[in-house]
């Protein structure tokens, strides 16, 4: 495949990857125009796996051979370790970024249609954290992932670096207005239950075969949790037995622990 050489970080042609550590520069530029970043050889394959059409691919040029069957019909620029730092503001040690066309957005009724076990999120709003919720969520069989309005983009490049990839496996959807349209889960046949370090909550080991049977697992982000507006909307609160005093663990480590006790 024939390559493209980048020598001046000002080419229009690789707009797409500039300026990637300015969180809010990349929110506000990303979405509207219908593309994410994607980091590394391994993430950019599970990408074209899962369907994912690649808008171009930007490597350290080093690195050409390696990266050239990726998506073969996708532009593959090439530029030099100091040109790739002044693109995308910092050093890209992986050597391969993709730019990605961004699905349209999918509705949580058809999520919940064809679900079992979901997990749902209000204000995670940490990129590392969404990412790793998402690689644990497809690790113990979760078949979906709702978001409330605040939470953060699963398909910023951080979230999929975490996730490694694992975003493009798990579907998710935004749920809103929020919290109202935590009904609609009810609605749809799951028992909506909060994860709380609350230690009057039901334990995780004491959940009863019919709470197991659809659960809407509700966690909260680090260190507020769920607003108590949710924890009153759930239908049960639970909690991770702890010890030595720990009153709760890190979000996506909960969400593992509680991921792999409500697994089927």
């Amino acid at each position: 495949m024939t390559h493209i050489e980048i020598t001046d970080p000002d080419d229009p042609r690789i707009a797409d990857y500039r300026a990637l550590t300015d969180v809010a520069l990349r929110e506000a530029f990303e979405p509207p125009h219908g593309l994410f970043i994607a980091e590394g050889e391994l993430v950019l394959k599970r990408a074209v796996r899962a369907g994912y059409r690649m808008r171009s691919i930007l490597v350290d040029a080093k690195r050409v051979d390696q990266v050239d069957t990726i998506a073969p019909g996708a532009p593959l620029y090439a530029a030099t370790p100091t040109v790739l730092e002044a693109i995308t503001g910092f050093h890209v040690h992986r050597g391969v970024l993709g730019s990605v066309h961004r699905p349209a957005p999918s509705a949580s009724a058809e999520l919940l249609a064809a679900a079992r076990r979901v997990l749902v999120l209000e204000d995670v709003n940490t990129h590392t954290n969404v990412g790793a919720i998402f690689r644990v969520a497809a690790g113990l069989g979760m078949d979906a992932i709702l978001l409330s309005p605040s939470c953060a983009d699963p398909l910023y490049r951080r979230s999929v670096r975490v996730s490694m990839g694992e975003v493009f496996a798990v579907p998710y959807a935004r749920l809103d207005p929020w919290p109202t349209a935590l009904e609609s889960i009810r609605e749809a046949g799951f028992t909506l239950l909060a994860l709380t370090p609350d230690p009057g909550a039901t334990s995780l080991r004491e959940l009863s075969p019919q709470q197991r049977e659809r659960p809407a697992l509700l966690l909260g982000a680090e260190g507020p949790g769920l607003s108590g507006t949710v924890l009153t909307a759930a239908d049960a609160r639970v909690r991770i037995p702890m010890h030595r005093g720990v009153d709760s663990l890190n979000v996506a480590t909960a969400a593992a622990v509680a991921c792999y006790e409500l697994g089927g």
